[in-house]
């Protein structure tokens, strides 16, 4: 296997000024890393809090996120987020976090449970920054945990998704909400399901991780250059000013079979980061080169799923290979009912899935999930698995603003064992499919058709990327069936229902594609690159 064929060489991530390249010697991934999925809220929580409570004094802890709730519980007997990282903090532990500063709460934003969470760990002895270094509109999505360890490397994790520390994101499996919920649209009820997915590393990449966050902590631009935010954190004690971080660590040692890829998005602005003075776009770019030699399955799991010049990389390579199939779940409805932000984010979607229907036809399958009590399941979940060999999992969604406008941080998977189960090679570099990425799309479509356990047999239809396409089409079918026929009879195994898209017309539509364009999908990248429609 060549991995330069899966990942972007050094000089393809477009941004020289970042050290992700430049510490391993020109090569832009690590080998030799452990992984493992932890899907669902309850999973990434479990890891967490263990990985937290090891920690001692001298020990490092580092964190960014986008929202995070003081008092949201990480398991039942708790602790609170809250508790966890200041207990850390008070233990010794050198404890630093960089959340986004958010917008107006009063605009249904996060600003002041951020702050809280600043202010109790800093109490205790660590520092948390509220990071408003961002374009208008923007936001830093990135959602990273690392710890590590002094003397004792072989415990040195990172966390990579899109989980974040806050209310509703404490669901399991089984989707029956966490008992700390958002208010989010009627459709998801007061306890809305919620389907997530993080990413733990453990090996040679988590210095990638802890070098991303650095990057960031060490940048010297004000942490916000706009006057009324400026006399907000005057007035509340902000903490405006990163103190230095203790020396990184050597990267940790070998101990696992995954090659594994940073990629991030930064935006292009003023002023300049000075790790990516004109943006960074590695995400969309490493899409760009998996998707367009993909051969026989794209799977992805996504919140949003927008933007024509996202989808487009989608529909060019199911228009150039007639085997290619795609599967894509998303969210039945969107978070919030208000007519106009329900039309821009469903409206949005239904553009990019007539691209992609019309370049693969019966190809193309769409599908959301829901609970078996019938409850539709909000996806999370930034998931893509791309002819069982490359996956990623993490913080940025298949649209514009992710590829282009906002931070974000994911990490791509590439495993160096093979999976034996026929077929053993779907891709078109002849590599065969690898075992982590295989098994990945196997955990997700045991949760999604009610097949729980770990009985080999029931996944042997579903082995071939091709059966499962007409698996998950089946259930679906069967599943939406028994809602038209008025629910007669047993409830069909399986969550899934296929996705229709609404059609939305007149004023409605013109607002729609307004709000759309300026305020959920804006584009960050560079006037001549927005010209070129390239990343």
């Amino acid at each position: 296997m060549a991995l330069e064929d899966w990942f972007l060489r050094a000089a393809e991530r477009g941004n020289p000024a970042t050290v992700l390249d430049s510490r391993h010697g020109g090569i832009s991934y690590t080998e030799g890393n452990e992984v493992r999925a932890l899907i669902d809220g309850e999973n990434y929580f479990t890891e967490l809090r263990r990985a937290v409570q090891a920690q001692r004094a001298g020990d490092l802890l580092l964190f960014t996120d986008w929202r995070g709730d003081p008092d949201e519980m990480i398991g039942p007997g708790g602790p609170s987020i809250a508790e966890l990282l200041s207990g850390a903090a008070a233990r010794g532990v050198i404890v630093k976090g960089l959340f986004w500063r958010s917008h107006w709460d009063k605009l249904a934003y996060s600003q002041e449970q951020n702050r809280k969470i600043a202010d109790d760990v800093r109490d205790a002895g660590g520092e948390v920054l509220l990071d408003m270094r961002v374009l208008p509109l923007g936001c830093h999505h990135q959602k990273c945990v690392v710890a590590r360890y002094p003397g004792r490397p072989e415990l040195d994790v990172a966390f990579v998704g899109g989980i974040d520390l806050c209310h509703t994101r404490g669901d399991t499996n089984e989707h029956l909400g966490d008992p700390q919920p958002v208010k989010m649209g009627r459709q998801w009820g007061p306890r809305p399901p919620w389907h997530d997915a993080q990413l733990q590393v453990q090996g040679p990449a988590v210095g990638d991780v802890e070098a991303t966050f650095r990057e960031r902590w060490d940048d010297p631009t004000p942490l916000q250059l706009n006057p009324i935010g400026l006399a907000d954190a005057y007035l509340h004690g902000d903490d405006e000013h990163a103190d230095p971080l203790p020396e990184q660590l050597p990267d940790p040692a070998p101990r696992g079979t995954a090659a594994v890829q940073v990629l991030r998005t930064y935006p292009a602005k003023l002023p300049r980061f000075p790790f990516a003075p004109d943006g960074e776009r590695s995400i969309a770019r490493a899409y760009d080169k998996t998707v367009k030699d993909a051969r026989s399955l794209i799977y992805i799991e996504d919140q949003y799923f927008w933007s024509g010049a996202v989808v487009s990389c989608f529909a060019k390579a199911l228009a150039a290979n007639a085997d290619l199939r795609l599967i894509v779940l998303v969210p039945r409805y969107a978070n919030e009912d208000g007519r106009v932000s329900m039309a821009s984010n469903l409206g949005s979607r239904s553009d990019a899935l007539a691209d992609v229907y019309a370049a693969g036809g019966d190809r193309v399958a769409v599908f959301s999930p829901e609970n078996r009590a019938g409850t539709p399941v909000y996806v999370h979940a930034k998931v893509c698995v791309v002819d069982d060999v490359w996956a990623t999992i993490g913080s940025d969604n298949v649209n514009r603003r992710s590829w282009t406008h906002d931070s974000e941080l994911t990490c791509a998977v590439v495993d160096s064992v093979r999976d034996e189960r026929e077929p053993r090679v779907v891709d078109a570099h002849g590599d065969g499919a690898r075992r982590y990425a295989r098994e990945l799309r196997l955990q997700l479509a045991r949760e999604h058709l009610d097949r729980p356990g770990d009985d080999p047999a029931d996944v042997a239809d579903l082995i071939d990327p091709i059966g499962a396409f007409e698996v998950f089409a089946r259930s679906a079918a069967t599943l939406q069936a028994w809602y038209d026929g008025g629910r007669v009879g047993p409830r069909p195994p399986g969550r899934l229902r296929p996705y229709v898209s609404p059609d939305y017309r007149g004023l409605l539509k013109g607002a729609a594609k307004l709000v759309y364009r300026i305020a959920d999908d804006p584009d960050g990248r560079p006037l001549q690159m927005r010209l070129r429609g390239t990343f």
